[in-house]
């Protein structure tokens, strides 16, 4: 992905920018207390989260399987190319939204340049058309708010 200098803010400039991006690779989200559990995989991690019910992480799909998570749910990953701002408002939103109308459920974690979509591994293509229709819509006059 090409470096972006400054972080986009406007909601409309985040959704035209976007650029998704699918991931090769399956990955699921897990949870657990075991410590040793919790060793092996933060080191493997695409990303941990530690809640109030244990530690949470998102992981390749095989790493998942070897640890002994349950991996009947498989994701794929799409990267949002834009450099969003932290404090932008309005991209989860309107990739929520439209992926939420054909009926395919996400997952958004916003790292510090890009937002990443997880959505079922089976849906990954419908998931793909409906961001790329939303980035063209948002990039065109009429799509103008």
């Amino acid at each position: 992905m090409m470096k972006q200098n400054k972080p986009v803010r406007e909601r409309r400039a985040m959704l035209a920018g976007m650029k998704p991006a699918p991931c090769t690779g399956s990955y699921v989200f897990c949870s657990t207390t075991d410590q040793e559990v919790i060793v092996a995989a933060r080191e493997r991690a695409l990303a941990v989260f530690h809640e109030q019910e244990g530690v949470s992480f998102v992981l390749a799909k095989d790493v998942a399987v070897e640890l002994g998570f349950d991996a009947s749910m498989p994701m794929s990953r799409i990267v949002l190319g834009v450099y969003s701002a932290l404090d932008g408002v309005g991209l989860t939103a309107g990739v929520a939204t439209a992926l939420a109308e054909l009926g395919i459920p996400c997952n958004m974690i916003a790292a510090y340049h890009h937002d990443n979509v997880f959505i079922p591994e089976e849906m990954k293509e419908l998931a793909l058309s409906v961001l790329e229709a939303l980035q063209y819509a948002s990039s065109s006059i009429d799509g103008a708010e």
